[in-house]
């Protein structure tokens, strides 16, 4: 049989419009890519595909327009042991992740019904892919964080975890990053043409279903009104973020000033108050000894 004529995945060329960055592509790609969505999920907690199943808990209509106020960002997922997965795309730093991400890992958390015992409880892992760095003084390509001991380090629980990719920090991938194809993942999310595409997905089956997906996604007209619709979503946000953070440095560098303005007042009212006091006690004494003065000249 004769290829077909019609463009795919294998000949495209040229930039991705909207690549996996773009929350409504991230989501509507592992929300319709079961085989990727496990693999995605079994490279970060470094476990086993065979046997593992995934469902998405809690899945929206992509084939309509929608929204960007209505749009969920995060996909949950049950495993059939289970276990309980939040993944989020999240490409602007809006200085909110680690309450928000915690807010996810402990709403999920809180499954257990009434009269069930605590020991029931199913672990819960939250997973962010940031194209941003969380902590600047201490920059880390996969961070796993967990409740612990700060003095011992002994491990409170292994039922709550969030894990943090830093999209931007590929560089820093460890061994383990590497074995377990972290750093790849993190590779096909990030890339920005076909030709790259292809490269980064050549010999691994599931990634190439995840191009196609993204391919298809790119061709549809419906799609791609939803995709801009997230993307400029996404820029006003950045926007409003940005003019945020500069009204409250701004207002943190103008408090600083009152303060320290405040704090010279007072310093000088302190000194007007000892030099009133010095020259009290000078006029006490003036006083004294004038009274001593007219009493020696009666």
């Amino acid at each position: 049989m004769e290829k077909s004529n019609v463009p795919d995945f294998e000949t495209a060329t040229g930039t991705i419009d909207y690549g996996f960055t773009n929350d409504y592509v991230f989501r509507k790609i592992l929300q319709e890519n079961n085989d990727v969505l496990k693999a995605l999920i079994c490279s970060i907690l470094h476990m086993e595909p065979d046997g593992i199943k995934v469902t998405v808990t809690n899945p929206i209509s992509l084939g309509e327009t929608f929204s960007a106020k209505d749009f969920i960002l995060d996909v949950r997922v049950v495993l059939n042991d289970g276990r309980l997965i939040d993944l989020e795309m999240q490409m602007t730093d809006e200085y909110n992740w680690p309450d928000r991400s915690i807010s996810y890992a402990s709403r999920n958390f809180d499954q257990l019904k009434r009269g069930e015992y605590y020991i029931n409880a199913k672990p819960v892992h939250s997973i962010g892919f940031l194209n941003f760095t969380l902590f600047e003084d201490n920059p880390e390509f996969n961070a796993l964080y967990q409740l612990l001991n700060v003095k011992t380090k002994r491990l409170y629980s292994e039922k709550f975890s969030i894990h943090v990719i830093d999209l931007s920090r590929i560089d820093l991938a460890t061994e383990e990053d590497l074995h377990y194809g972290i750093d790849r993942w993190a590779k096909l999310f990030k890339t920005k043409t076909w030709e790259d595409l292809r490269m980064i997905t050549k010999n691994n089956e599931t990634m190439q279903k995840a191009a196609d997906s993204l391919y298809q996604l790119n061709s549809d007209a419906v799609a791609r009104q939803c995709a801009q619709s997230r993307a400029d979503a996404a820029y006003w946000e950045t926007i409003k973020n940005n003019k945020l953070r500069y009204l409250e440095e701004a207002n943190s560098q103008l408090t600083q000033t009152i303060d320290q303005q405040a704090s010279r007042i007072d310093q000088q009212a302190s000194q007007i108050d000892q030099q009133t006091w010095q020259i009290n006690q000078q006029a006490s004494r003036i006083a004294e000894l004038e009274a001593a003065l007219a009493k020696q000249n009666k």
